[in-house]
């Protein structure tokens, strides 16, 4: 799924029926990403997942892009802005992997899901025409209070580790929102999906490699990783990337970009279904709430204005 230049109505455009179900179905396929990456962790550290995924998706998406006769060099006005979106990209994981070494898991995922906010607050600047009314906004908060039920209130933090893990996550989801809003606002627009994601392919792998340095990663290879570990990130590397982020970000030409990260807010949910299914992890009554949060949020942000 390519991009096309940005219709004149793009930048508000709501979510038809289709593009609802295809970001569903990405929002579904981002849970499993988060349960694959606790099934390789054992074996293949985060940081070091996150360069392996990104090399072999390059690979992919470039043999992709030379199958279809995609220009990947042509000089199109997007290389500063390109180089920028890789860049967050790849601080956006770094810092999400790196933060959890200070933080809970649980308090990571409420500050990472910021990232809508930055979203909308930026298209006032970036995407003029893409601002919320106030009942676009009580759905947003809706959505994030569905998801302060799933997780539980984030409490003051107990230690100073804790404070910079936090801060680490909100920078992730800046980051996340960044990356978002220069697909949105700039020449990158108008190139192919597959290009603005070689743009972040590239900028991620050295920060990756040198985070997963510094982190003092190491992969051993006697014994060598499991099945499963590799399976793992083989989902990762030759799916949830070079397929999922393309179509993703053919979207976010398409229509409303605030609309779309709006649906981000599933992903945490699908990940703890997901958990529920392969790892036997527990649900409670409160997910069923925070479902019905999550979906009446959705349901008024992507209502006709």
């Amino acid at each position: 799924m390519s991009t096309t230049p940005a219709a004149p109505n793009a930048a508000t455009r709501p979510l038809d029926a289709l593009a609802t179900l295809v970001v569903i179905g990405l929002c579904l396929s981002w849970g499993f990403n988060q349960v694959s990456v606790k099934l390789a962790i054992h074996d293949i550290p985060p940081l070091t997942q996150a360069t392996v995924r990104s090399l072999v998706a390059g690979v992919i998406v470039w043999a992709w892009m030379w199958f279809r006769g995609l220009p990947l060099f042509a000089r199109d006005g997007t290389l500063w802005p390109g180089i920028l979106c890789g860049v967050c990209f790849g601080l956006e994981f770094v810092m999400i992997y790196q933060g959890l070494n200070y933080t809970t898991a649980s308090r990571a995922i409420l500050f990472i899901y910021l990232a809508p906010f930055f979203v909308v607050l930026g298209s006032r600047w970036v995407v003029p025409a893409d601002t919320f009314s106030r009942q676009q906004w009580f759905g947003l908060l809706l959505s994030f209070v569905g998801m302060l039920v799933a997780f539980g209130a984030p409490t003051p933090a107990v230690d100073a580790r804790q404070v910079i893990g936090d801060i680490m996550m909100v920078a992730a989801a800046f980051f996340w929102g960044m990356t978002t809003l220069l697909i949105k606002g700039t020449a990158i627009r108008h190139v192919s999906s597959e290009k603005a994601m070689m743009y972040q392919l590239a900028g991620s792998v050295p920060l990756l490699a040198v985070g997963a340095l510094i982190a003092g990663e190491h992969m051993s290879l006697n014994p060598a990783p499991s099945a499963l570990a590799i399976a793992a990130v083989a989902y990762q590397a030759l799916y949830v990337v070079p397929v999922t982020f393309v179509i993703w970000f053919a979207l976010i030409v398409r229509y409303s970009a605030g609309r779309l990260s709006a649906f981000t807010f599933l992903t945490p949910l699908f990940g703890v279904a997901a958990g529920y299914f392969v790892l036997g992890d527990p649900l409670t009554p409160s997910f069923l709430l925070a479902v019905a949060l999550v979906t009446v949020g959705l349901i008024l942000v992507n209502r006709a204005r």
